[in-house]
């Protein structure tokens, strides 16, 4: 990969095992807080940090968060250059995942730049991306290419996605929308079960779309502990991502313990 993509690669590499990548939403914590939690996240063993979520996210609560990230990054960074630690800004990107072109930042790594594949909404198929693409050139950060799939229950980002859902076992649909992101060129398939979904994205739609194309394939949304994680990287998931199971802890030691256990046995 040449330097302007490195963020991708170092998503799509493969080394045998799931990985793990939070998920924090600015409008939900304060800078400070949304940074000692990635702290805590990338010390447990995560691999990416991911920014943006909701409706009320926008450039300049994103700003704020991801100056606020990279800077405790740096800091720890800078205080244990003797040691042998793995944190480190190239090793963990930090990558906008907005809900639209109002919540791009220059400050971050990368963003994702996805389709809603299965929303009935040309504002999600393309027009949102048409907005956003000359300010992700101006920002020079890079864009990564994805195609999103909303799976039922599909939560917020269903409804306002206006997704037509894509039901639990319903192989053969996913499949095709697999097949159709790796034939557009997009390099990262994203299934998304909705942020706090009461059930995480079905095992079997996961496999489908495993089976069905070569594209690194991330999940969220509902996976609250190690084991559905593994169910899900069992099934196929190179990427699980949690957002809300971080929020439950205001104390970065018990998150860092949580997230960690939950990596071991995502793994196991």
């Amino acid at each position: 990969m040449s330097e302007k993509l490195k963020i991708l690669s170092h998503i799509v590499k493969k080394d045998g095992q799931t990985k793990h990548a939070i998920l924090i939403d600015p409008a939900d914590q304060t800078p400070d807080v949304a940074a000692k939690r990635c702290l805590a996240a990338v010390n447990a063993g995560s691999s990416m940090i991911l920014i943006g979520g909701s409706s009320n996210t926008d450039t300049k609560n994103v700003d704020a968060t991801v100056i606020a990230i990279k800077e405790m990054l740096e800091l720890v960074t800078w205080a244990k250059t003797q040691d042998s630690m793995r944190m480190d800004n190239n090793l963990i990107p930090i990558v906008l995942f907005p809900q639209g072109a109002a919540a791009l930042s220059s400050t971050a790594d990368a963003v994702t730049f996805m389709m809603l594949m299965n929303s009935t909404s040309p504002r999600y198929l393309i027009e949102e991306q048409v907005i956003g693409a000359p300010l992700i050139k101006e920002s020079n950060i890079e864009p990564l290419p994805m195609g999103y799939l909303v799976c039922a229950p599909g939560g917020k980002v269903g409804e306002v996605g206006k997704a037509d859902l894509i039901l639990k076992g319903d192989r053969k649909r996913v499949e095709a929308y697999a097949l159709t992101a790796e034939y557009y060129g997009f390099k990262l398939l994203y299934l998304e079960a909705g942020s706090g979904a009461k059930n995480p994205v079905d095992s079997e739609l996961i496999k489908a779309a495993r089976e069905a194309c070569d594209l690194t394939i991330i999940v969220g949304g509902g996976i609250r502990d190690g084991h559905a994680a593994k169910k899900a990287a069992d099934a196929g998931a190179d990427w699980i991502i949690t957002g809300n199971l971080a929020e439950e802890y205001n104390d970065a030691d018990e998150l860092q313990r949580v997230l960690t256990e939950f990596i071991i046995q995502m793994n196991s």
